[in-house]
């Protein structure tokens, strides 16, 4: 599967007072990731919304292993992939790399959504479209 890796750098509102990344920070670079990885496979989130008439790509379930911790100044690498498509779903992993140590995993399930045709109101699901996934197939 196509693999994006960016590299950020722990700035010091990133840390709690143990000088160490505070957790919700690294979802945060998580989701700046998985856009990271919209734009490099050649379709920005943006884009998606716009082609494809979404309203969004929510996030349904999220979780993180921590293995190694990362203080102020550290360079982090991120390596961001899709794993696996559902229907309308896309499970993201994000490994961390902290001077080529795996640092932490990350994991986000995402869901396409539009609106509902009876109620607009609502949001449905829609289908991942093929030329997207396609482009996420590519080694």
């Amino acid at each position: 599967m196509f693999t994006n890796r960016r590299e950020v750098q722990i700035q010091w509102g990133d840390c709690d007072p143990a000088d160490i990344v505070y957790y919700p920070r690294y979802f945060a670079m998580f989701d700046d990731s998985t856009s990271a990885l919209f734009v490099a496979a050649g379709c920005s989130k943006r884009d998606l919304i716009k082609v494809y008439g979404l309203v969004g790509i929510p996030m349904v379930d999220t979780r993180a292993k921590f293995y190694i911790p990362s203080t102020y100044g550290d360079v982090i690498s991120i390596e961001s992939r899709i794993e696996r498509f559902g229907r309308s779903s896309f499970e993201v992993v994000h490994k961390v790399f902290k001077a080529e140590q795996l640092a932490l995993e990350g994991f986000e399930t995402r869901v396409l959504v539009g609106r509902h045709p009876d109620d607009p109101g609502r949001l449905k699901s829609v289908a991942v479209p093929e030329e997207v996934k396609s482009k996420f197939m590519r080694g």
